[in-house]
């Protein structure tokens, strides 16, 4: 916001929306019209009024009647007038009515947690400010006029050549700008995906049954549900999901480069397997890499989808790498279901702000996003590293599993404990969640306790854990947060 526009604001005064009605003419109303407004605390004591002009302008009144109104309300007390600073609303204590109006005292708000070690959201602390704003004043100054009118539902074309090149550099996808639909992250995705739209509910781009892992987040199971889609579990093992039992599913639901939340890649033998399913039955796989930039102590992992482009959705968003705040995400599509996404979405862009989407673009392209990406990578691997340490001092009898990658770890406990440990962690203000909350209900209890890398792993079958994310706290407070979960788990 520049000078100029605040200086000419405080020169000509609040805007005003009065209504002049009532007996004794168009002066008497106006009068009554501006107590009413102070009364009711719209005007705060202090605010300033349009100049005489201006307001009657507003109005459809002569000037005259607008100075006769203002001269009245500052002879009873209602305004001041001082040469050089305009007609004011009178300072008093609070309107005169606003304390039966208003309670002087907010409700308390709920208080949140004392340590957040949920998984699913970065460090909002190391968002890159600086940067950010770099980008999105070029992105502003440099935006054609045509942006600042209804979006195109493809997205920006901006944004999706510079994830065509991105995808192709850091994920190993093959695709073209054409074939990338913006979206506002990965449950926007499904539901343009299997939800009907159109008038009167049109026939959806997907339809169920779907294959999913026998864990994830229950909140996609149900955005799957409301969309009357059929999940069917799939089981896990120390090679990832069972695709070998995919049946009479025609699309399947995978977590390939790091399994949600258990931790491990999908060995490549089953990556091959399923696309060499999906190709003998016609099936599609949705690939959810909602992490995969984030690796520790393997090479990367890259994205099924460059193994056979015609037969996966792929599926990324900046919700772990930047914010969730910035609701941006995106599809790299078959080319047989671009008109079909489109057609869902809408003629008109509704989800993602295209000036963000620009910003990206310029984010991106200028290298700034694989910067914030590596410095991310380190500070969370030290952090992983920190959590390791601290339960191999504290609490040795405690596994850790899924560690080679990501922003969370599975904790190992002792069987039939892991209810009273979430319990105990809530007493104590910490958040996290138990393994159970992200099992499917048709799936079975246990999952290999060394899927995905895993310190301390006795080889075996975890039916206990907590899902612990050490990317969120800021790094002021992770120290604390580390002694505070250490001090809730259970005995060995």
């Amino acid at each position: 916001m520049s000078d100029s526009w605040v200086n000419e604001a405080e020169r000509i005064g609040a805007d005003l929306h009065l209504e002049l009605s009532g007996p004794g003419g168009r002066r008497a109303a106006l009068i009554r019209a501006l107590r009413e407004a102070v009364r009711s605390g719209r005007l705060a004591p202090g605010t300033r009024l349009p100049p005489y002009r201006s307001l009657a302008a507003d109005l459809g009144v002569a000037r005259n009647t607008v100075a006769d109104a203002y001269a009245e309300l500052v002879a009873e007390g209602w305004m001041t007038a001082r040469q050089g600073s305009g007609t004011r609303v009178a300072d008093r204590a609070e309107p005169l009515e606003a304390a039966a109006r208003v309670p002087k005292k907010s409700p308390p708000r709920a208080r949140g947690p004392r340590y957040d070690l949920r998984q699913g959201t970065p460090d909002a602390s190391a968002f890159p400010r600086a940067q950010w704003l770099a980008s999105y004043r070029r992105a502003l100054q440099q935006a054609p006029n045509e942006v600042f009118g209804p979006g195109d539902p493809a997205g920006r074309r901006e944004l999706r050549e510079a994830l065509t090149e991105y995808l192709a550099r850091a994920r190993g996808v093959r695709t073209a700008p054409e074939r990338i639909v913006i979206c506002s992250g990965f449950a926007h995705a499904l539901r343009l995906l299997f939800q009907p739209s159109g008038p009167g509910g049109g026939t959806a781009v997907l339809r169920g049954p779907l294959a999913v892992e026998s864990y994830g987040l229950g909140f996609h199971r149900d955005l799957l549900t409301a969309a009357g889609v059929r999940t069917v579990p799939l089981p896990l093992d120390e090679d990832g999901a069972r695709v070998d039992l995919l049946a009479s599913e025609r699309a399947v639901l995978l977590t390939p480069a790091h399994q949600f939340p258990t931790g491990g890649p999908l060995h490549p033998a089953r990556r091959a397997a399923v696309v060499d399913w999906a190709r003998a039955r016609g099936g599609l796989i949705l690939e959810d890499d909602y992490d995969g930039e984030f690796r520790y102590d393997r090479k990367p992992v890259g994205a099924v989808q460059g193994l056979d482009p015609e037969r996966v959705v792929y599926l990324g968003s900046v919700s772990k790498s930047l914010s969730p705040a910035l609701r941006l995400g995106w599809m790299v599509l078959p080319e047989r279901y671009v008109d079909g996404v489109l057609a869902a979405k809408g003629e008109r862009e509704a989800w993602a702000s295209v000036l963000d989407q620009l910003s990206l673009a310029d984010f991106v392209a200028r290298g700034a996003y694989d910067r914030h990406v590596r410095r991310m990578r380190q500070r969370y691997r030290s952090r992983r590293d920190r959590l390791v340490a601290a339960l191999a001092e504290r609490a040795p009898h405690v596994g850790v599993t899924g560690v080679a990658a990501g922003l969370h770890a599975v904790l190992r406990l002792p069987p039939g404990t892991e209810r009273s440990a979430v319990k105990a962690a809530r007493w104590q203000g910490i958040a996290l969640d138990g393994l159970a909350e992200f099992r499917h209900p048709e799936a079975p209890t246990a999952v290999p306790d060394g899927l995905g890398g895993s310190v301390r792993a006795g080889g075996g079958l975890v039916t206990d854990g907590l899902v612990v994310g050490y990317a969120t706290p800021s790094e002021h407070a992770y120290a604390a947060a580390l002694e505070a979960l250490c001090g809730v788990l259970p005995p060995a």
